[in-house]
């Protein structure tokens, strides 16, 4: 019998609100972001190349409505799925007029698609747009989620990785969307070079303070056109080992909200003109040896999620 994963794992989320296995399906719309085009900043955050994280999507040329058929053809063939998730990932997704983010959503929602996930940067969220999503939701019974790139809660290495924004966007953008009821995912790099383990416990904390919803970690990737990847190559930083990094995502586990689902541990990344990925190693054996070293350890998330609700008097 395998063991059973010491963390609350989206996969298995999926079954519990769906009730059978759910795919995501990538939506890659022609959209840039606020940080690239001059509105808050110029270049990006400093580790994002030009094709931002939708390396293995279809081209933004192609209608969402077919990039949809195409995949969910795919994973029907290969996996006998029956429901999908479309999944609006690359760049700002939120960054468009209203009119034109609301004609992508209907376009996107087509039979067997039960819900619509839009990443986006908490600088990104208005009033507006949430009320398109609410509309969204009541008329096509779908569920909504938004994905939150965040990076990390140190407010100084935002700044360093030029994120465009601080804490306090993300933070106003998690309250505004909690106010419509939507989930909120948050993204996280746990191996960014400024940061330190207690980082990483401040990381699990806010998140759980602020009642998020799900959560991704990632693993730092460098290419090569990148200013973190010229940084990289002329040695002004170094980056932890795997073994640290394997360290800090159970840390961060331990710490966090047991009620929190954790969509993965490490993701993958375009190995073409890359400077570093994941110590070139597989995405799954560094997720696996997290696995084996909390089991052998007998750890598990939320182990140590006792410092809120009044730690004073616990």
């Amino acid at each position: 019998m395998e063991n059973k994963l010491p963390y609350r794992a989206y996969s298995e989320y999926l079954k519990e609100k769906y009730n059978e296995k759910v795919y995501k399906l990538p939506v890659n719309l022609p959209v840039t972001c606020p940080n690239r085009d001059g509105k808050v900043g110029r270049g990006g955050c400093t580790f994002c190349g030009e094709v931002g994280t939708g390396f293995e999507t279809l081209s933004n040329e192609i209608s969402p409505k077919e990039q949809l058929e195409k995949n969910m053809e795919y994973i029907r063939r290969r996996y006998k799925a029956n429901k999908f998730i479309a999944y609006f990932q690359n760049y700002s997704n939120t960054y468009l007029r209203v009119e034109e983010f609301e004609a992508y959503l209907r376009e996107s929602i087509i039979e067997d698609i039960v819900e619509l996930c839009i990443s986006t940067r908490p600088d990104c969220i208005s009033k507006e747009h949430l009320t398109v999503l609410d509309q969204i939701k009541k008329e096509f019974n779908v569920e909504i989620s938004i994905e939150l790139g965040l990076q990390t809660v140190n407010y100084h290495s935002l700044k360093k990785i030029n994120r465009g924004h601080t804490l306090a966007e993300f933070i106003s953008a998690v309250l505004e969307i909690k106010k419509y009821g939507f989930e909120v995912c948050t993204h996280l790099i746990l191996n960014l070079p400024y940061d330190n383990q207690d980082d990483v416990i401040e990381n699990a904390k806010i998140l759980s303070a602020l009642q998020v919803d799900q959560v991704k970690l990632h693993a730092l990737y460098l290419m090569e056109d990148t200013a973190m990847g010229k940084m990289y190559q002329n040695k002004e930083f170094q980056l932890i080992p795997v073994e640290e990094y394997q360290e800090r995502v159970i840390t961060f586990l331990e710490y966090l909200d047991p009620k929190m689902v954790v969509q993965r541990l490490i993701g993958r990344a375009p190995e073409e003109n890359a400077l570093f990925v994941n110590w070139n190693m597989s995405w799954w054996k560094i997720r696996d040896e997290i696995h084996e070293k909390m089991w052998e350890r007998g750890t598990f998330q939320g182990k140590k999620y006792h410092y809120l609700h009044g730690k004073a008097f616990k």
